[in-house]
């Protein structure tokens, strides 16, 4: 029996099927892979490349902060160079100024200790030893000036007389002298 379609309705036309044979749908798939294969290799290379451009960034800003901490740590050790210079001479200005007080108190102290009748000739200081040379008229002179000079508290005792010899003058006889002590400040 033959059947006729009296109705004016189109019929969907079947579609035509895209069918693929075996090598060719292995062909596409090996080529998929390829295709993914050679962008991730790029996307690889690319990455890789941008990594070593910021390291080189990095270097090239590390050796600049190198250089630039070269020349601070030369400001630094110059810097250190003068205060180790300024300390020595405000060591030195100490020192001096410690030093100075004791040859005023020195000449202070034996010129305070000087009897009439009593001349000196010389005085040397070495240290802390001090000699003095002089001339007196009288024996009891001399041992005044030694007593007043143990007595100052500026000399340490004994005060020795080293010598003492008679000259004999036109005026009357003349005693050279020697004496030797140990000057110290009060305290020391």
């Amino acid at each position: 029996m033959i059947r006729i379609n009296l109705l004016a309705v189109d019929r969907e036309r079947a579609k035509r099927r895209v069918s693929f044979q075996v090598g060719q749908k292995l062909t596409i798939a090996c080529s998929l892979i390829l295709l993914a294969t050679a962008l991730l290799i790029g996307w690889w290379y690319w990455s890789l490349r941008q990594r070593a451009a910021q390291l080189d960034d990095e270097i090239l800003s590390a050796q600049r902060e190198t250089i630039r901490l070269r020349s601070v740590l030369e400001q630094v050790k110059d810097f250190e160079t003068r205060r180790a210079q300024l300390q020595q001479r405000v060591a030195l200005i100490e020192q001096l100024r410690k030093g100075q007080s004791g040859p005023v108190h020195l000449l202070d102290e034996v010129s305070r200790s000087l009897p009439d009748l009593l001349w000196l000739t010389e005085l040397k200081q070495q240290g802390s030893d001090i000699t003095l040379e002089g001339r007196t008229s009288s024996l009891t002179a001399l041992s005044d000036f030694v007593g007043n000079l143990e007595a100052s508290g500026y000399f340490k005792k004994p005060v020795e007389i080293l010598n003492s010899q008679v000259e004999p003058q036109q005026q009357g006889d003349l005693i050279r002298f020697s004496v030797k002590a140990q000057f110290s400040l009060p305290g020391n």
